[in-house]
């Protein structure tokens, strides 16, 4: 259920995503390696470079994980806040306003 709040409580799967660098940073090595041993810099400069955000990527996953439960929710912690009011669906359908008639400004 979609509260509106998302992007304000949203959290990210960080082991997931220290996993994916991991993969990304032993391809960025490989990368870098085989075209600096062929003879092409600018690739190996180009992987060069993916290398070293892979790792402050890994930097900074690591040190929110690193931080605990408010980046790293435990099964105790709610994904959000629980919607207030009711539910956010029940209201009534707006009108558009391309369905007003002309002149007189409402239906």
């Amino acid at each position: 259920m979609r509260t509106g709040s998302e992007p304000a409580t949203a959290r990210s799967a960080l082991r997931a995503r220290l996993w994916l660098s991991v993969w990304g940073l032993v391809w960025a090595v490989f990368g870098t390696a085989l075209f600096a041993l062929v003879g092409l810099p600018g690739w190996a400069a180009a992987c060069g470079v993916l290398l070293l955000v892979i790792v402050v990527d890994m930097a900074v996953i690591v040190r929110h994980i690193r931080q605990g439960p408010h980046y790293q929710p435990g099964r105790d912690v709610p994904p959000y806040q629980p919607p207030r009011g009711g539910d956010p669906y029940s209201r009534p359908p707006t009108r558009h306003r391309h369905l007003r008639r002309r002149g007189r400004g409402h239906l």
